[in-house]
């Protein structure tokens, strides 16, 4: 049905023409950003899409300029924008000619035509993709999600995780806090400015906004836990404990989390006896949405009494 390489279709003006990859009018590609194909670039815009069948080798596709064309009876190969080529492989059977996305990823996914039993993928990138994420951030924090300090905050931690423009990160933050109107002083908007802080370098401001939010009104019991956790996966285990005697005095209706993060505390610094005592208290108190892990909280006791 398709023939191999270039062929004369006795029509139009082309008279080496590629497959069309697909019927009637152009099949276009459109790419809202620069991207990379197969490693090469490819400026944002929309592409008349060809590809050239070969029986043995690699096949080619091309990228036209030309998105207006009938077909590829009108292809001119002086409008082609880029041509890589590609390995076919064999594939399950497609009674229908199919496109798709596959291994989709943050930056590049894989993108194939698929007919019968072959399937021709190619890879696209985007190259510097989290600041083109940062640009689509700013433009809707522009608008009205830019009243949910919520937003502001994944803004800020979008920056920190992806290692972008503290300044923003910092800007998004404080906006998060106290925009007007907007902010809202929490635990977990404290928590991610300390952590925009010490990625700057400000060690004693982090601190400082991270004392603050430990003693916030709104830091749960969980929100306590978890952070003396982090702090102890960071090697630093007596300001762990610290934290996690704050939960206790803070919460002290709370009868199991903060005795369990005490017996963790207590542990890690090498204080037998107070952890015994703690898992004891805590074990003693457990939740029933906490016993299917009762073997292990007696294992870890039994380890320290060992």
């Amino acid at each position: 049905m398709i023939p191999y390489g270039f062929t004369n279709q006795g029509f139009g003006t082309s008279k080496s023409s590629p497959w069309r990859a697909g019927a009637n009018e152009s099949t276009n590609i459109y790419f809202s950003h620069d991207v990379t194909i197969e490693g090469k670039a490819l400026k944002a815009g929309t592409y008349g899409f060809f590809v050239v069948v070969e029986e043995k080798g690699p096949w080619t596709i091309i990228f036209s300029k030309d998105t207006q064309g009938w077909g590829s009876y009108f292809y001119d190969p002086a409008n082609d924008a880029l041509r890589v080529q590609v390995n076919s492989k064999e594939a399950n059977s497609s009674e229908w000619l199919t496109y798709g996305f596959e291994e989709k990823l943050p930056q590049s996914s894989i993108a194939y035509l698929q007919w019968e039993n072959k399937k021709i993928p190619f890879k696209v990138e985007v190259p510097n993709v989290n600041n083109i994420q940062l640009e689509i951030i700013k433009n809707e924090l522009a608008g009205s999600k830019g009243f949910d300090y919520n937003n502001w905050k994944d803004a800020a931690v979008f920056c920190l995780t992806n290692k972008l423009d503290l300044n923003d990160a910092l800007y998004f933050a404080d906006a998060a806090i106290s925009m007007l109107y907007v902010g809202k002083e929490t635990f977990i908007t404290l928590q991610v400015k300390s952590d925009v802080l010490m990625a700057m370098g400000k060690t004693e401001d982090s601190k400082n906004v991270m004392q603050k939010a430990l003693r916030h009104q709104t830091a749960t019991v969980v929100d306590l836990h978890q952070y003396a956790r982090k702090l102890l996966g960071e090697g630093k285990k007596e300001e762990a404990l610290d934290v996690y005697k704050l939960n206790r005095t803070m919460h002290p209706d709370d009868t199991f989390t903060t005795y369990f993060g005490l017996a963790r505390g207590y542990a890690a610094v090498g204080d037998k006896k107070n952890a015994i005592k703690n898992w004891e208290t805590a074990i003693k108190n457990i939740p029933e949405d906490q016993k299917p892990n009762l073997d292990y909280y007696k294992g870890e006791l039994k380890k320290l009494k060992g």
